[in-house]
């Protein structure tokens, strides 16, 4: 007799993935990814078709059934967990989308967010961090939503007319397939509107950035049924899991106790530390987020998070903007040619700089350039990079905490790369553990679908084979290498200021080109002694 299957939908920033999990041991049955196109308007603008996500998810459903041959039957639930802090707005009578879809790592709020940091008493971004465990940055949702209100005619309508509903990526899609209009508290969580402590959305909170309740979806846990799909190949199949991406990996990861954690590395890098039933607050630049709540009469699980902004996506940055790989996969092949980044050093912060800075006026640097440096050095220093400012997140965590970790539990597309793993392990000091099951976030949504409808035990995630990565450096060389590179991260900053006032610009963004060696500064670097070519 063939065994129950969970489907989990997972909607990421640069793709979307649907998948069948066998039940009875977790393991992947079927599945099907499509990449997800964006747009950069504008410098700092990062923008996606809310008709292309729900789109791509359909699309992914109809090739794994068609193409698989899966019976329906044999889906007994189905799990959600996306892209977190993206925003969409849309009426409530047609379902039409009033704009783009504003990603989590856009910048065109930057000087909103200083506006309402001045608002506040003591004028410091961390002001609301007691209420919803967050600093006032553009990442989080609240200020995506009150530019679209202020900048976009027909939103204002809707609002008028009371025909405006808001929601992230989860809200979006469950509300598409099922009609219900609700989010998780771990999406709640990042948009700057729910109450970390009550876990409800929060007046004060509301007042401050002047957002009605009315445009707000309904906070749940995330495992329960939401509602059924009301049309296509899953009509009558429950919605019963939710979970934001980092959440749901969290969870794929089995890191239910408190003091454990996990780094994925996706289109940017998150780390998240469980640390049990009650929030706890930084206060060394990390985020209080909700890990996940399994079931309404269920206690939250809440974490401390680590945010960085890129990641995967510096390499499709060499990829695509510099030609220098063919593919992602190659830049493991082209660090390895060289045994270091010959004093090469990479400040990756296209979106500013997340955790633990959170200055949005940072921009992407390259230092330590000679005219022995080539296209091998950038590609390891490229790695590296990922590799440190992970060790700036560890670091935090271990001040906040107390508790020094002795692994890191790692997932994401970027694991595959064997180099960068063992990097990590070199610049960490610590063993990196990357699970044989490469789509935990996926995984950790099926499980909370599966829970909720009581079709799987969490005893799937035990026992599952991983690979090991030992450090082979020594903590002087370790150390050396960090602080050299930690000696570029305050010259990144400021790059987006106004070059007369010193003020932050009024306009979006600027990258100065030097730095940031961004679009056409592809072959090669523009140095004070010369030029030299990276097409070695």
């Amino acid at each position: 007799m063939e065994s129950d299957l969970i489907g989990s939908i997972d909607q990421g920033t640069s793709s979307t993935k649907f998948l069948l999990f066998d039940s009875k041991d977790g393991s992947v049955v079927a599945s099907h990814q499509i990449d997800l196109p964006h747009k950069c308007p504008q410098e700092g603008w990062f923008q996606q078709d809310p008709g292309d996500i729900i789109g791509s998810v359909q699309n992914c459903i109809t090739e794994v059934l068609e193409q698989d041959g899966i019976a329906r039957e044999r889906i007994k639930t189905i799990g959600v967990t996306n892209q977190r802090e993206t925003t969409v707005l849309w009426e409530k009578t047609t379902g039409r989308p009033l704009g783009p879809a504003i990603v989590w790592c856009d910048l065109r709020t930057a000087e909103l967010a200083e506006k309402f940091i001045q608002k506040t008493k003591s004028k410091d971004k961390n002001a609301l961090q007691h209420l919803c465990g967050l600093p006032i940055h553009p990442y989080f949702s609240a200020l995506k939503i009150r530019w679209l209100i202020d900048n976009v005619e027909v939103v204002r309508e809707a609002l008028e007319d009371d025909n405006l509903a808001f929601g992230t990526v989860d809200s979006w899609l469950i509300w598409n397939l099922t009609e219900a209009h609700v989010t998780d508290v771990t999406n709640a969580s990042r948009t700057m509107l729910m109450n970390i402590n009550t876990l409800a959305w929060d007046d004060e909170l509301l007042e401050f950035f002047d957002i009605p309740k009315c445009i707000l979806p309904e906070i749940r846990s995330s495992s329960e049924v939401y509602g059924a799909f009301i049309g296509g190949e899953l009509r009558g199949v429950t919605i019963s899991g939710c979970l934001g991406d980092q959440s749901a990996a969290l969870v794929g990861q089995g890191c239910f106790a408190k003091g454990q954690a996990k780094n994925t590395y996706g289109t940017g890098c998150f780390m998240l530390y469980n640390t049990g039933l009650q929030p706890a607050f930084s206060e060394h630049g990390l985020l209080t987020t909700v890990g996940y709540q399994m079931g309404p009469g269920q206690s939250p699980v809440f974490a401390l998070e680590g945010s960085i902004a890129q990641a995967g996506d510096i390499v499709r940055w060499v990829r695509d903007n510099l030609n220098l790989i063919k593919d992602s996969s190659d830049i493991e092949q082209l660090a390895n040619q060289v045994a270091d980044t010959g004093g090469v050093y990479f400040v990756p912060a296209f979106s500013g700089l997340y955790a633990p800075h959170w200055a949005s006026d940072a921009r992407g640097m390259i230092i330590g350039l000679t005219a022995y440096s080539d296209k091998r050095h950038l590609a390891r220093a490229v790695l590296e990079a990922v590799c440190f400012m992970t060790r700036e997140i560890l670091e935090a965590m271990t001040k906040d905490s107390g508790i020094h970790l002795t692994s890191l539990q790692v997932d994401g597309g970027m694991t595959a790369n064997n180099l960068l793993m063992q990097l990590q392990a070199d610049l960490l000091g610590i063993s990196v553990v990357r699970p044989e099951m490469k789509e935990s976030t996926a995984l950790g949504a099926a499980v909370a679908a599966g829970l909720a409808v009581g079709a799987l035990d969490v005893t799937i995630l035990e026992d599952r084979n991983s690979d090991t990565f030992n450090p082979v450096v020594t903590s002087d060389d370790r150390d050396a290498r960090y602080a050299r590179w930690k000696r570029a991260i305050p010259r990144s900053m400021g790059w987006a200021a106004d070059s007369d006032t010193g003020s932050p610009s009024t306009s979006p963004p600027r990258v100065r080109r030097g730095a940031y060696l961004g679009g056409a500064l592809g072959l090669g670097f523009v140095l004070g002694l010369g030029v030299i070519s990276l097409r070695r």
